[in-house]
């Protein structure tokens, strides 16, 4: 493939491969099926995690939170885990010596790239959606993996970590063809601030492919006609998302004035009596809730996937320079 007479740039491509083994088979033709009952794509709030370059890939560190800060905080524990795995010898000083310098920067500044010991490590943005239909937000499709049964998907692991953003990587029709209509998406006006909808409709020249994430999955609620997220987590399949239904903490207090060992004897026996949905649609105190498909894209440049945006919410500084605006204004003791 050439563009403009010279080989297409990896991040510009979207390589589509017939695939005809079942699996492949079955998943396009959910698909196929599932676009045509839920048509309309409705993007939610940005998520943030950090990411590590290793052989020129990108590979993802973790992708768990709603603000760019907590990435930043995300990645200094990834680094103070990384000093204190690494004897402390003098084949190891450099590295030591490095780490800590990162995970000291990070506690002080605001940082989105940095390289560390030799590799690039970024914070990252991503881009969750789900499709509607007429009868609501899209349910897991019979092809979505769902290995565990209830009450055993505490400790699954999510496959985002881990996950090498390769957007020269082949894929199958269906994926191709929703990376093609994302790819140009951008806010439309009057759905967001005018900032946030420049940032987006820039974002098309900085980063003007997208690979998709693995597939997520959440709880949503109908509360008023309306389908809302149960929560803003997002979980590895279907069964973790139910799994996630838990009578809420002031559900199962037994009294004003209980005591601790009250609160924790009475959790306990919730958690013992708790039994997840085994369903896609169920009720929780009359509320009406569906276990629902997310999906996310991350946007991809010439140098890589797309970072924070200005116009991103941010609304903590990092956590040391924190702690000193609070004593500076008298919110904090000093620690004399």
């Amino acid at each position: 493939m050439s563009h403009h007479g010279e080989p297409v740039p990896d991040h510009l491509l979207i390589k589509i491969e017939h695939r005809d083994d079942p699996v492949s088979a079955v998943s396009e033709d959910d698909a196929v099926r599932r676009s045509l009952a839920y048509p309309k794509t409705m993007w939610g709030a940005p998520v943030f995690g950090a990411a590590e370059e290793v052989d020129g890939r990108w590979r993802i560190l973790n992708l768990l939170d709603d603000y760019p800060q907590g990435a930043r905080d995300s990645l200094a524990s990834h680094f103070r885990r990384l000093f204190s795995e690494a004897p402390d010898t003098p084949e190891n000083e450099t590295a030591r010596n490095e780490y800590q310098a990162a995970f000291e920067l990070l506690d002080w500044e605001v940082v989105n790239d940095l390289t560390v010991h030799g590799r690039r490590y970024r914070i990252i943005r991503a881009q969750p959606f789900i499709r509607s239909g007429p009868d609501g937000p899209e349910p897991p499709r019979p092809s979505d993996p769902d290995p565990y049964p209830p009450g055993r998907t505490r400790d699954v692991r999510s496959p985002v970590e881990g996950f090498v953003i390769d957007p020269a990587a082949a894929t199958g029709l269906a994926a191709g063809l929703l990376r093609m209509e994302m790819s140009p998406a951008f806010y439309k006006a009057g759905m967001v601030p005018d900032d946030v909808r420049e940032d987006s409709r820039r974002a098309l020249g900085t980063h003007p492919n997208v690979v998709l994430l693995p597939v997520g999955f959440t709880i949503g609620e109908q509360v008023d006609g309306r389908w809302q997220p149960q929560t803003p987590a997002t979980y590895p399949t279907p069964q973790a998302a139910r799994d996630s239904v838990f009578p809420r903490f002031s559900d199962i207090i037994p009294h004003e004035n209980a005591s601790i060992e009250e609160i924790q004897a009475a959790y306990a026996r919730a958690r013992a009596e708790f039994e997840a949905p085994r369903t896609d649609e169920f009720e929780v105190k009359g509320v009406r809730c569906r276990v629902t498909r997310v999906e996310c894209f991350i946007r991809v440049g010439p140098d890589g996937p797309e970072g924070p945006r200005p116009s991103d919410w941010d609304p903590e500084p990092p956590p040391e320079l924190h702690v000193q605006q609070l004593r500076e204004q008298g919110l904090m003791p000093d620690p004399e």
